[in-house]
């Protein structure tokens, strides 16, 4: 809310205070005006004006309770604050320029923010444009009741400060800036009675050039011939900009620093004057007469630098609110960041008449591959696409927010109920849907995408993030690439989910794990070759736990790094100690461990591998590492790195769910691969469906054609087994040879007594 605050102060306040100072009829009106305004804008308790040493204007507190030797010091700036009638007063001051100089002074009980600093200076420095109006309009009164012959120049005065006028109220409504740019030079031209007028200003990229940025009376061609020029080629405005000062030229034909080119254009006069941005030279406004020679008088001299400051103040403001709009608008995407998306969510909900409010999270599901796989430049690029879709998806007065990482946000206000969004929702997810073609290659990014409504007063900004939060996490669980709308069962649930990962934690820390181990067998001849280890968890009050329902939050929570590690060192410890209770002659066990895609992103994992080996005694050719085909579709080329360097321990890998995948051939030919493991749901099939059948004896040709081992899943009767059999397939494992044994049970199969 304090970002509000400084838009208020930053538009209607100063909007206010520009109109309360353009319209007053003369200096010690626009002074008292000045002030009082000025009090109202920063809630200030006091305020005075000093001009020349002396107080011109002043609210607040009578300067007779303010102590003299307290004023002295405030106006030399030696101090920010004094105490008067008992009480604590901060001060805060500003500078006015012009021909006597002045001290704009606020005090109140509090300190002054940086950002009421700031838009006191702004204040300051419109006073002074306008006092300086009024100066010039003051003058010229007193001479036309000298000489009635002024009478003509005090009109001409007057048009300046209507002009001038006009220029600040157009800053103060936020006008375009090129439009008022273009109100300058055009009302330059006319005051000044000349026929060319422009603005050049120098390029953000190259310095030494500038280029023409508004202008009256210029052709087209002139235009174009004045972008990108060399600052030390412009003449006369060329000579305003080096040297910060102003430069007339009366007679530009017979001048020195006259350029042939613009002597050929018939130019007989020309002034320009410096711009200035926070004091620094950014530009030049210059007018030009073809007439004849002109004498540029000290009154033509103080209209173009007039309206010089007032091309800068346009330029300050014009910066400053495109920093407002950066400190409300994600910088990549350009939409709304997440304190506008809430500011508006909030001021939605809070309109009365409104029918209701519905809001829409966007969670991308795979930009962490395609950022971690392609570069933070590919990722960037991605984002900025999805931002352009979701644009395209949305209404007029919708609002689109990036609220972080890949994290979108949707606003839908004045809505009739959820149905109204759940078309929203299911254009955003097939938008999403479509490939995005960057640098010549297709990605893939969808979305899941919550939805929440809400009727207007019912219920806070926050609370309406929450559920479609909590949406979002369920269309998550639902498998992704789909929307899901809040239901209040949602929140019973997530509370469980956040149950389960704290028990996990815990689970962690009290080891509530064991492993069992289902053997893997020789087909023809049914002896044991190896076995899989596999974790599960013994909860204290739920009993036990299947992997499918806290492998995938352990994975998300990372606590799959220190299970997979107990996981890894018991079965080697486990599998070294059966190895050394075998009969001499007997092929060594092996033990196959699952990995998961969280540990193969440690960059310590060969070494961990070597470890669990070293401890156990167990010879690498005796492990087994299990990836699943979804792991390596994801893969980044360290994983590949990683893969070799545990393959080089003499450690074999294998692929599990092997034909579940995407482009499986293209793994077996990349990854240093030893055995694939045909998914279950292949071997399910076999004995009903002959495509079924098929396919599987295909999959084992291919392993024999590439020299690899081929290991059946999910063998459960005598015809699954004939058929793998007669199909030569080396190896299976399932529930038709044994289900997943304790490590005593497993004692008992490979040595009976």
């Amino acid at each position: 809310m304090a970002a509000d605050c400084i838009i208020v102060l930053a538009t209607q306040q100063l909007t206010e205070f520009l109109a309360v100072v353009a319209d007053r009829p003369d200096e010690a009106a626009a002074q008292h005006a000045a002030v009082e305004c000025a009090v109202r804008a920063l809630d200030a308790d006091l305020a005075l004006l000093m001009v020349d040493g002396g107080v011109v204007a002043a609210v607040g507190l009578p300067l007779e309770r303010i102590p003299a030797y307290a004023l002295a010091e405030i106006a030399a700036g030696r101090r920010s604050a004094f105490r008067a009638d008992g009480r604590d007063y901060a001060v805060t001051l500003t500078q006015l320029g012009g021909a006597v100089p002045g001290i704009l002074v606020l005090g109140r009980h509090t300190p002054f923010s940086i950002e009421e600093v700031c838009l006191l200076r702004g204040m300051a420095r419109v006073l002074e444009l306008s006092l300086q109006a009024l100066q010039l309009i003051e003058a010229e009164r007193r001479q036309s009741a000298e000489n009635d012959r002024l009478i003509t120049s005090l009109q001409r005065r007057q048009r300046l400060f209507d002009e001038l006028s006009s220029v600040q109220r157009a800053i103060a409504r936020r006008e375009p800036l090129r439009r008022i740019l273009d109100q300058i030079t055009a009302s330059a031209s006319e005051l000044l009675d000349v026929e060319m007028s422009g603005l050049t200003v120098l390029d953000l990229d190259d310095p030494s050039r500038t280029s023409l940025i508004a202008s009256h009376g210029i052709s087209d061609e002139g235009v174009q011939r004045l972008q990108a020029m060399p600052v030390a080629t412009l003449g006369v405005a060329g000579l305003a900009m080096m040297g910060d000062e102003l430069v007339a030229v009366d007679d530009y034909a017979n001048s020195p620093i006259a350029v042939p080119d613009i002597v050929r254009s018939r130019l007989r006069s020309v002034m320009a004057v410096p711009v200035h941005e926070d004091g620094v030279v950014v530009g030049a406004l210059f007018v030009g007469s073809f007439r004849g020679v002109r004498e540029w008088d000290r009154s033509a001299q103080d209209v173009l630098r007039a309206f010089a400051e007032h091309v800068s103040l346009a330029i300050t403001d014009a910066r400053t609110l495109r920093e407002m709009s950066h400190a409300f608008h994600d910088s990549l995407t350009g939409l709304a960041n997440r304190s506008l998306f809430t500011t508006r969510m909030e001021n939605a909900l809070a309109t009365a008449g409104s029918a209701g409010v519905a809001t829409l999270l966007v969670d991308l599901d795979r930009f962490k591959v395609v950022n971690d796989s392609l570069g933070h430049a590919m990722g960037d690029r991605l984002l900025a696409a999805v931002a352009d879709r979701l644009r395209e998806c949305l209404r007029t007065g919708d609002t689109a927010a990036r609220l972080g990482g890949d994290e979108f946000a949707v606003l839908l206000p004045d809505v009739s109920g959820v149905e109204a969004a759940v078309p929203v929702a299911r254009r955003i997810v097939a938008a999403l849907r479509d490939p995005f073609e960057l640098d010549g290659r297709e990605i893939y990014a969808s979305c899941s995408v919550g939805v929440a409504y809400a009727e207007a007063g019912s219920t806070g900004a926050d609370d309406l993030q929450v559920r479609a939060d909590l949406a979002m996490f369920e269309a998550k669980k639902l498998g992704k690439d789909q929307f899901a709308v809040f239901e209040p069962a949602m929140r019973e649930s997530f509370q469980k989910h956040l149950q389960m990962e704290a028990d996990l934690r815990r689970a962690v820390l009290r080891h509530e794990f064991e492993l069992r181990f289902q053997p893997i067998v020789r087909l023809r001849t049914e002896e044991i070759s190896g076995l899989e280890a596999l974790v599960r968890w013994q909860h204290p009050e739920r009993g036990m736990i299947p992997p499918m329902e806290f492998i995938p939050l352990a994975e998300e929570t990372g606590m799959i790094v220190p299970i997979g590690e107990w996981v890894l060192r018991e079965a080697c410890r486990q599998a070294a100690r059966w190895n050394a209770q075998r009969a001499d002659g007997q092929k060594p066990l092996t033990v196959s461990v699952n990995l998961s895609a969280v540990q193969l992103e440690r960059a310590d994992l060969p070494q961990l591998v070597s470890s669990a080996l070293a401890e156990s005694g167990l010879p690498a050719r005796c492990l087994v590492i299990e990836l699943t085909e979804s792991l390596l579709v994801d893969h980044r080329p360290e994983t590949l790195d990683r893969l070799r360097e545990i393959k080089a321990l003499g450690v074999r890998l294998a692929i599990d769910d092997f034909g579940t995948g995407y482009s499986s051939l293209a793994y077996l030919r990349n990854f240093p691969v030893d055995i694939i493991k045909i998914d279950k749901s292949f071997v399910d099939d076999i004995g009903d469906l002959p495509a079924a059948a098929a396919l599987t004896l295909g999959i084992i040709q291919l392993g024999q054609a590439l020299q690899l081992s081929t290991v059946a899943e999910g063998i459960e009767h005598i015809g699954q087994l004939s058929e793998l059999t007669d199909g030569n397939c080396e190896l299976g494992q399932g529930y038709y040879f044994a289900e997943p044994l304790t490590a005593e049970a497993m004692d008992d199969l490979l040595f009976p007594s």
